[in-house]
């Protein structure tokens, strides 16, 4: 008799525990809509249930802007958003006003240097190019670089390798455009440049990681990056 009212005690217990449970979940998905079960119950290790609240960090941001960017760029000022390859496998892209001008690409298209020129008074796409700096011809690079005109602003993306068939009068040209990071880069490094021949803006943006085996998420090359911003416009 006394083993049954001991049965009967805990299977009450489990469950009011699981009515409790239950109780507290759906209070907290009616506060916040955006939860899920998935992402209120994990599982640990051992299979023990464990409570997450995923927090939501982006109730008020109000509308995106162009080329994905988190705000949009103020005025009328221009937007742009650029990505380095990932390894050898996944291609650069460049995004200016909403238009892509150099689109992902697979294994093999796009290695080395990638630049997109834009006119600073009327953001028009002026022209594109990509350098193979691995085995291509470094002269070619030289020459897009010479023929950009005075007003332009220059996006440039990179992918694989970047810098094994670059020489000092590359770098310089592209130094003059406005990177101060040119002359360091190196074998397989990620770069990403923003800047300009003669603009009035003057504006300049760049980030680059090292390639160091070391330090590397993909072994032999270093981790993709990305930049986004906002160059005032001419009026």
């Amino acid at each position: 008799m006394i083993y049954i009212r001991r049965e009967k005690f805990r299977f009450v217990f489990m469950v009011a525990a699981l009515i409790i449970s239950i109780s507290l979940v759906l209070r907290l998905l009616q506060t916040n809509p955006e939860l899920t079960l998935s992402n209120l119950v994990g599982r640990s290790v051992g299979g023990a249930a464990s409570f997450q609240l995923k927090t939501d960090n982006h109730k008020d941001d109000g509308p995106k802007g162009k080329c994905g960017l988190a705000k949009p760029c103020p005025g009328n000022d221009y937007t742009f958003k650029i990505y380095s390859g990932a390894t050898n496998i996944i291609g650069p892209q460049i995004c200016f006003e909403g238009k892509m001008i150099i689109e992902k690409d697979t294994r093999g298209n796009r290695p080395g240097i990638n630049i997109a020129v834009v006119n600073e008074k009327t953001g028009e796409h002026v022209s594109t190019g990509s350098f193979n700096m691995w085995n291509g011809k470094v002269e070619e690079l030289i020459e897009f670089l010479k023929s950009i005109e005075d007003g332009s602003l220059v996006l440039i993306a990179t992918f694989d390798d970047p810098a094994t068939k670059l020489n000092d009068e590359a770098r310089t040209l592209i130094a003059e455009l406005g990177s101060s990071y040119i002359s360091q880069l190196k074998f397989r490094d990620n770069w990403l440049f923003v800047g300009g021949k003669k603009t009035i803006t003057q504006v300049t943006f760049e980030q680059h990681i090292k390639n160091d085996r070391e330090t590397n998420k993909y072994e032999s090359w270093p981790e993709m990056i990305e930049m986004e911003g906002c160059i005032p416009r001419i009026d």
